[in-house]
């Protein structure tokens, strides 16, 4: 099965709790406080691996979390960090927010991604030591890991793909060039996934070729299969249109290389302009001259001499070797150009920064909602269980003008005050 759009949720880990603890050793006296801090909790990040092919072994898995921090213990030992976590992916990975914005692209292998941070862990005791407080008992809760929802696509990262109708014979012409074994048969959409093989052009290197399921008419809006990888021939370095050039194909050949140049051009405007060559197949069967006479017609009128049209039969192989060379010659011209263009050229690259949001107060009913990146974060480090956590932020709160902000909104004693996870009750 291949699976190349999945929606993961991804979440960090908590970071652990700072302790209260103090030293107790004999022959010392007044030891002080000796509480540790509590490990940041592990990230998971997206490994591009070339090894996968799809997001088949992320399927079910919905939730992808990493390890927590460990908690601060006495003696001034601080909790071991959690484990990052690393998510192979294959290359070509798009990672996508909920709002469509670019988070990363993983097109070298080996590259990296952070989708979801650690929480930081929190300070122990030892940490609010100073000359006026010596004997502090505070120590901070770890803050949770960053928690999204991705989106992850798949465009397949082959230097040609192949473009063509049901049965114009895709997959007999990658069986016939590389060491890939795609379902050959004679009904329509035989090919229901890609395939992607390595073709060998003798001692001098290789490429890889991509077969994708057939188009039909209609495509860019959603018919047939090819639509739900058209996006696939995006990360293409050139296109080979595979027409069929049998007495009894329909549509003609030279229908179909106009219908298939309109579905691409409609699909995406940069797809129009992509380099591309016309191959003319089954040259082995009777009476196709005269079909490909009619294509390379269609192809003069449309595209004049830039582009070169072959003929070939897959099935025989004649004709294959010569194209085979061309696609070389070619594949690697345009990947020295866009090596070129991408060194010389300055990349801007979409970045979803995470901005502090302000402090704001909502009131529904008796509960007023507070939110805001500083008093939530301090509010979710503070161990309320502690009267002199307690005591902490409530001088946060005097300082920061949140409880002026709330008797301006009308604030009762007994109201109920929501900040991120915790709740309390408001008394003057």
């Amino acid at each position: 099965m291949f699976v190349d759009e999945l929606e993961l949720v991804v979440r960090g880990g908590r970071g652990g709790n700072g302790v209260v603890s103090f030293r107790r050793e004999k022959y010392v006296p007044k030891g002080g406080p000796d509480g540790g801090d509590g490990g940041d909790g592990g990230s998971v990040f997206l490994l591009a691996d070339p090894s996968r092919h799809s997001f088949l072994d992320l399927r079910y898995r919905r939730l992808i979390k990493a390890a927590d921090g460990s908690h601060g213990r006495g003696k001034d030992r601080h909790g071991a960090s959690g484990a990052d976590l690393l998510v192979p992916v294959p290359l070509g990975t798009i990672v996508l927010d909920l709002d469509n914005n670019l988070i990363a692209d993983l097109t070298a292998p080996g590259k990296k991604a952070l989708v979801a941070a650690g929480g930081k862990g929190g300070k122990g005791n030892a940490r609010f030591a100073t000359a006026r407080h010596r004997i502090p008992r505070i120590a901070e809760r770890g803050l949770p890991g960053e928690e999204k929802i991705i989106n992850l696509e798949l465009k397949l990262m082959a230097q040609v793909g192949l473009v063509g109708f049901p049965n114009a014979g895709k997959s007999t012409l990658l069986g016939r060039i590389t060491e890939a074994k795609p379902k050959v048969a004679s009904y329509p959409f035989t090919t229901i996934t890609p395939n992607l093989g390595v073709v060998k052009a003798g001692d001098d290197g290789s490429f890889v070729v991509a077969d994708l399921p057939g188009l039909i008419e209609g495509a860019h809006e959603g018919a047939g299969l090819g639509h739900r990888f058209l996006r696939h021939v995006e990360r293409n370095l050139l296109l080979l249109f595979l027409i069929d050039l049998s007495p009894e194909a329909y549509p003609g050949p030279d229908q179909a290389y106009r219908m298939l140049q309109e579905e691409l051009s409609r699909f995406s405007h940069d797809l129009a302009e992509y380099p591309r060559l016309v191959v003319g197949n089954k040259t082995d069967l009777t009476d196709t001259g005269q079909q490909l006479e009619s294509l390379e017609k269609a192809v003069q009128e449309t595209e004049g001499v830039k582009t070169p049209v072959f003929a070939i039969s897959a099935a025989t192989g004649e004709g294959v070797d010569d194209l085979v060379r061309y696609l070389f010659t070619r594949v690697t011209a345009l990947a020295e150009e866009r090596a070129a263009l991408q060194k010389d050229e300055e990349v801007v690259k979409r970045v979803v920064e995470t901005e502090e949001k302000p402090l704001q107060i909502k009131k529904k009913g008796d509960v007023f909602i507070v939110s805001g990146t500083a008093v939530e974060k301090i509010a979710a480090k503070s161990d309320f269980e502690s009267e002199e956590a307690l005591l902490r932020f409530q001088n946060y709160c005097r300082r920061s003008g949140l409880d002026k902000e709330l008797k301006k909104k009308g604030i009762e004693e007994g109201d109920t005050v929501c900040i991120g996870q915790e709740e309390f009750t408001y008394y003057e």
